[in-house]
């Protein structure tokens, strides 16, 4: 059962982590056991946009992880779902639907990948070298390394390509007048290709980090009403001996959250304090959907809404409060960092309880 539509299982599905809008089955982003990440981003393309319910890109993003043990097999798995059920359905818990297509990174120790959507088409490119980011828009040209079968001849049947010269994807299939939303998003692509192009050849996750906390290009959103709700880094070693360490928020703003480890051990600590509250009748699930609303916040997000508060009355209190929180980031880096470079062995007790222990630490600084 997803978020609208029910499909049929698979016989066998990987552990996964998952960051998700606590309403929905999906997810924004995530990763699983063997060190696939994927996360996803909405797009608007020439291709009309289905309101009748069908799969979520962020269903896709749990699908692929689900049962996909690389970057390319949760490709394969994405793109063969995406064609036979389509995208499609609300994807805010509101009465007035809002609706996308999505566009992913996907990536394990080995591999990386961007692709990209309009309705049930998709192109996607292999990424080889450097960096790549993606930001609410179409951004595979010419450089395709994979695509739908009935790709360039839906363009042509569109008038949308004439068949002649290169095919680009990111040309034919985007929208001609954009919606305001994507303009803004086409300043945030260029600022963090720019940041990633800054840091080339030493990127570490604190360098994300940062990224990820950046107001002024945009990316760490904070106006209009809308904040950026999770956030996460991921470290895929190439070595299989060395584990791969995922970093979230499970808070919203980056640039005011901490971000805490969490590995795949054997006989993990589950973290309650992050996991949203289930509701018998559930708004989301009784149609028409979304006629009430309910509180979906975990106990973290309580603790820290109440801080971001404190933060914006007393600005003194705040800074202290946000040091003291770096600093426990700082520490839980540090830690990992140390694993990640061979210095210190890997405990698997320990790092069971690992994110568990980040998460009560950061909530008795609320306290």
């Amino acid at each position: 059962q997803c978020t609208y539509l029910e499909i049929e299982q698979a016989e066998r599905t990987h552990a996964v982590v998952l960051s998700r809008p606590a309403w929905l089955w999906g997810a924004e982003m995530g990763a699983n056991e063997h060190g696939v990440c994927v996360g996803n981003e909405g797009v608007w393309t020439r291709e009309p946009l289905g309101e009748d319910e069908a799969l979520l890109g962020m269903d896709l993003v749990r699908l692929g992880l689900e049962r996909g043990g690389s970057a390319r097999e949760a490709l394969e798995v994405i793109t063969a779902l995406l064609e036979r059920y389509g995208q499609g359905g609300s994807c805010k818990e509101e009465p007035v639907p809002f609706v996308y297509h999505n566009t992913f990174l996907l990536a394990d120790r080995t591999e990386a990948w961007v692709l990209e959507t309009a309705g049930r088409y998709w192109a996607a490119q292999r990424i080889r070298e450097g960096s790549r980011n993606i930001s609410n828009q179409l951004s595979i040209g010419r450089e395709i390394t994979a695509e739908h079968a009935g790709l360039r001849q839906r363009a042509r049947s569109q008038g949308w390509w004439s068949g002649d010269g290169e095919f680009s994807f990111a040309e034919v299939f985007s929208l001609t007048h954009q919606p305001a939303r994507m303009e803004a998003a086409k300043a945030r692509y260029r600022a963090g290709k720019e940041l990633l192009r800054q840091h080339a050849g030493r990127i570490t996750a604190e360098t994300f980090m940062a990224i990820l906390r950046d107001k002024a290009s945009g990316i760490c959103v904070d106006s209009e009403g809308f904040r950026t709700a999770g956030s996460m880094v991921s470290v895929l070693p190439r070595d299989p001996a060395l584990p791969c360490v995922h970093f979230f928020t499970a808070t919203p703003d980056p640039s005011r959250s901490v971000f805490k480890p969490f590995v795949f051990v054997a006989g993990l600590k589950p973290a309650p304090q992050v996991r949203s509250p289930t509701f018998r009748d559930d708004p989301a699930k009784k149609i028409p959907r979304f006629q009430s609303t309910v509180d979906r916040r975990h106990e973290l997000y309580r603790r820290h809404q109440a801080a971001l508060e404190l933060m914006e009355r007393d600005q003194e209190r705040g800074q202290k409060l946000l040091q003291t929180l770096r600093d426990l980031e700082k520490q839980g880096l540090e830690g990992m960092n140390a694993l990640l470079e061979g210095t210190v062995a890997p405990r698997p007790e320990e790092l069971a309880d690992l994110f568990f222990d980040c998460v009560e630490a950061e909530m008795k600084f609320y306290t």
